[in-house]
């Protein structure tokens, strides 16, 4: 009931389902590098970051839940959120040839560790307050 409480109303769930969703796409791009020379492969994608912000922002009625078992109004609770991997709808290939480009997919991989690296450490930083606060600090 307190982790509730406090956890719930700060960033911290959102930092960590931002770690959650940069961890997958590290995955997810470490696997279509490894398949860029792969006949017929398929790159992956991961979808996060609209549902994150939906989630945010998507509420239109705001409403607070007093109880676990409440049904929530106006939209989805961010600690439902998840990320997801798929594959796009590519049509740029209809010939179903590899269409991995590694220097796409490497730039992925450097937005993605600079995300991870910045999350991380705000989430870090809010643990460290946190600690602060309970010790009087």
């Amino acid at each position: 009931m307190i982790t509730e409480i406090i956890f719930d109303k700060t960033s911290i769930p959102v930092s960590s389902k931002v770690l959650d969703a940069t961890a997958l796409r590290q995955r997810v791009v470490a696997n279509n590098v490894a398949n860029v020379t792969t006949p017929g492969y398929r790159r992956t994608e991961v979808a996060f970051e609209e549902d994150l912000r939906e989630a945010l922002t998507g509420r239109k009625i705001k409403g607070t839940r007093t109880h676990r078992n409440h049904i929530a109004l106006g939209g989805r609770d961010v600690t439902t959120v998840k990320p997801r991997a798929f594959q796009p709808d590519d049509k740029s290939d209809p010939n179903g040839i590899n269409n991995v480009d590694i220097d796409v997919e490497m730039g992925n991989l450097a937005k993605n560790q600079l995300q991870y690296a910045v999350s991380a450490r705000l989430l870090s930083a809010r643990i460290q307050a946190l600690r602060d606060s309970i010790r009087g600090r």
